[in-house]
């Protein structure tokens, strides 16, 4: 079966007028279909700039990444919205919309030039709402939701948008830990459910390796290794890429000891 997303000896970065600037180099990887695969790393890292990369907002500076087989240069913008849908940390900012408006913007790719919903599309927002459990707030204004019912909604869009691949910055950022566990759980059910491939970067390590299918963990002294939460445990992979002083990983409850 083809990858959702490959990575072939991928190098990250940016161009600039003197040159170049490495991020992050030989990533050679894979995320499948029906899987929540987590990206972590201390700060600096560089999880953002991976995560850009494969969203291709950032230019690929050697190597490849392909998305459903395709090399991800040969897409045309509307094509990649066909493919990848993204859900940002910036807080939406859109007082006067409603839930319902928001998340029919994710059906931008396929209304045209005006961008005018049919009931074909109007049924499928009905549907992304009532899958992360927001269909009763669809007539609220944005302006009067809560952190973690905004999020709630940012993926109902992304699920509105019918891509085969979701990708998240940080989703859980800015959330209590009932939250933070919640939207986690609702992603994990939407990729186990739906078949989704969702790829998302956090700082949440304990929360990534309860429910996470698959870590990919980066650093850019050690680089990237992947694996699942038990075999990268078991072999001591976690604890080199995360053991600071005063902080100690525990192999055996999947959590960190501070002493």
């Amino acid at each position: 079966m083809t990858p959702a997303i490959n990575l072939d000896h991928l190098t990250t970065g940016y161009r600039h007028r003197r040159g170049v600037k490495t991020v992050s180099c030989d990533i050679t990887a894979s995320l499948s279909s029906g899987t929540l695969t987590c990206l972590l790393g201390p700060n600096g890292a560089g999880k953002s700039t991976l995560l850009r990369t494969l969203i291709g907002f950032t230019p690929v500076i050697a190597g490849s990444v392909s998305i459903l087989g395709k090399e991800i240069s040969l897409y045309t913008p509307s094509e990649l919205s066909k493919a990848v849908s993204v859900v940002l940390t910036e807080r939406v900012m859109l007082s006067d919309m409603s839930v319902e408006e928001l998340v029919g913007m994710g059906r931008a790719p396929y209304t045209g030039f005006w961008g005018r919903l049919s009931d074909n599309d109007m049924n499928i927002v009905s549907i992304a709402l009532a899958a992360v459990g927001a269909e009763a707030m669809a007539q609220r204004p944005i302006s009067t939701l809560s952190d973690g019912e905004r999020q709630k909604v940012m993926i109902a869009k992304a699920l509105a948008q019918q891509t085969p691949v979701i990708l998240l910055d940080e989703p859980t950022a800015f959330l209590d830990y009932p939250s933070k566990v919640e939207i986690m759980r609702l992603l994990q059910n939407l990729a186990h459910r739906e078949g989704k491939t969702i790829f998302l970067s956090t700082h949440d390590v304990e929360l990534a390796l309860r429910i996470a299918d698959t870590l990919w963990l980066i650093d850019r002294k050690r680089g990237v290794a992947t694996g699942s939460p038990g075999s990268l445990s078991q072999d001591g992979t976690i604890g080199a890429y995360f053991e600071r002083p005063g902080i100690k990983y525990n192999p055996e409850h999947l959590t960190f000891d501070i002493t």
